[in-house]
């Protein structure tokens, strides 16, 4: 990106950033690209604060709506270089943050982020703490003691809310959503949603979440000791995003922040804020601001409002995080797939064996996914890889045939229930804790919840029905003492 990002800087040390790429080099929608580039007008300028780098983006992507005014301010409260470098800067460039999807990038573990309400939610954050907690707003609510500078409602709390309201007409679940595909997962620069989007789609609140959970860290609004300022937006960034697993340091025993965890943050930091109360709240002030609080006279608010945080604490918060298909690169089906008819009464568990040692990372296990279905297809003679699931050391599930296509993962038991492996060899070592827990709790309830297991569910090792070793000794002592565990 260097020999394209042309810098421009105000004695004020506020900045303009131009990109001069070739229109024939589309750039790279990767968070590693936006955070390179974050890092090249940083070196350039080294007095510049963060609080004035976000606040500088927002100027010219033109992101002063009445609810970010109320909250962030004008953005153009301070000089500037030039009137003539206005939002069409940034629109031709990967700074272009500000629309639905083509202000998306591909973050390294996999998942799709909107911009947006990321770096609303640092700037909320960053403000904060300048303006020394306390000292000149209210309080937002709840004894986590979160201050009211708009973390919430510039994050998640408008987008939810408006969503729930625009399709009142339609289910809840499908107020929100949906997720979408990348052209390439090594070289990301086109994103396609997999169905017409609402106004809460997965990157949006993907960012939403990140937004809200480096907001509240940067601003100290919880009332833990308070973090070293941060130098560089940068480093908040790398070090959110760009987190390395290893045997010895895994997702249980990382410290801090890292995406990978967002859902889990993000409950833990918000739900204890009544979240419904939030959306509601937000919503006035936003009517209040466009002047048109005669919205609120309709009865349906609420139970709208109510019905789709229903639906996004299933699918955001007590469901895990999966990987689609898209995304790790599967190959098409051979053949059609058989319907499965849920709820269904049995889970069988199973290690893969082979590969045997666990994934720490989306690009390794990505590639295992790949190379099971290969397995699968190629040499068992299968349609498509066997499992339903597969959950990787990497903090995420990846979607195999999913909750409604037939697997092949327990003979003469496929139709009956669902085959989830966790991606290693068992027979002598457990899989991660963090692993077995996203089986366990988030992927097993978010099926029970969903209508796709059913409530008195039965447990079993692989081995329990076919002649196998299958979960392997290891993990099959430590699955049978698991609930519901059938002898």
């Amino acid at each position: 990106l260097g020999p394209y990002l042309r810098m421009l800087v105000s004695n004020t040390n506020l900045l303009i950033v131009h990109w001069l790429a070739p229109v024939s080099t589309p750039h790279l929608r990767s968070m590693e690209s936006f955070i390179s580039a974050v890092e090249q007008v940083e070196q350039s300028n080294p007095t510049l604060t963060p609080l004035a780098l976000v606040r500088a983006l927002r100027r010219i992507a033109g992101h002063d709506d009445p609810l970010t005014v109320h909250y962030l301010g004008a953005s153009n409260r301070h000089p500037v270089l030039s009137a003539t470098l206005d939002q069409a800067i940034l629109n031709a460039s990967s700074f272009s943050f500000f629309d639905k999807e083509r202000g998306v990038v591909l973050a390294p573990d996999g998942t799709t982020v909107a911009l947006a309400p990321l770096l609303l939610g640092i700037e909320a954050g960053l403000r904060a703490r300048e303006a020394e907690v306390g000292a000149e707003t209210e309080q937002e609510g709840g004894a986590s003691g979160v201050a009211a500078f708009g973390v919430f409602p510039l994050t998640l709390g408008r987008s939810l809310g408006l969503s729930f309201l625009s399709l009142q007409d339609f289910s809840a679940d499908l107020r929100l959503g949906p997720g979408g595909c990348w052209d390439s997962v090594e070289q990301p620069r086109v994103f396609r949603l997999s169905r017409t989007p609402t106004l809460a789609t997965d990157a949006l609140i993907n960012g939403g979440m990140d937004g809200a959970i480096l907001g509240t860290a940067l601003g100290n609004l919880s009332r833990a000791a308070p973090p070293p300022p941060p130098t560089r937006l940068s480093a908040t960034l790398r070090g959110y995003y760009g987190y390395v697993l290893s045997e010895d340091r895994g997702l249980e025993e990382l410290r801090g922040h890292a995406s990978a965890k967002r859902r889990q943050s993000s409950r833990s930091l918000l739900e204890p804020l009544d979240p419904e109360r939030q959306v509601m709240e937000t919503l006035v002030m936003v009517w209040k601001l466009e002047k048109t609080e005669w919205i609120a006279l309709d009865d349906g608010v609420e139970v709208s409002v109510k019905e789709g945080l229903k639906a996004f604490t299933h699918m955001y918060w007590d469901c895990p995080p999966i990987i689609s298909r898209c995304q790790w690169g599967a190959e098409v089906i051979r053949g059609t797939h058989s319907p499965l008819s849920p709820p269904l009464p049995y889970l069988y568990i199973h290690h893969t064996y082979q590969p045997s040692t666990p994934c720490l990372s989306f690009p390794a296990c990505s590639r295992d996914m790949r190379a099971m279905q290969r397995f699968h297809q190629d040499e068992r003679g299968w349609k498509d890889i066997g499992y339903s699931f597969v959950v990787g050391s990497d903090g995420y599930v990846y979607e195999g045939r999913g909750w409604h296509n037939r697997g092949a993962h327990t003979r003469d038991r496929n139709t009956v229930g669902y085959g989830v492996a966790i991606i290693g060899n068992y027979i002598s070592t457990l899989p991660s804790r963090y692993s077995m827990d996203l089986l366990r709790h988030r992927l097993v309830q978010c099926a029970v919840d969903g209508g796709r297991l059913a409530v008195n569910y039965t447990l079993l090792g692989h081995r329990q029905v076919v002649n196998t070793s299958c979960p392997g000794d290891a993990f099959y002592s430590e699955i049978s003492t698991w609930d519901r565990f059938g002898k």
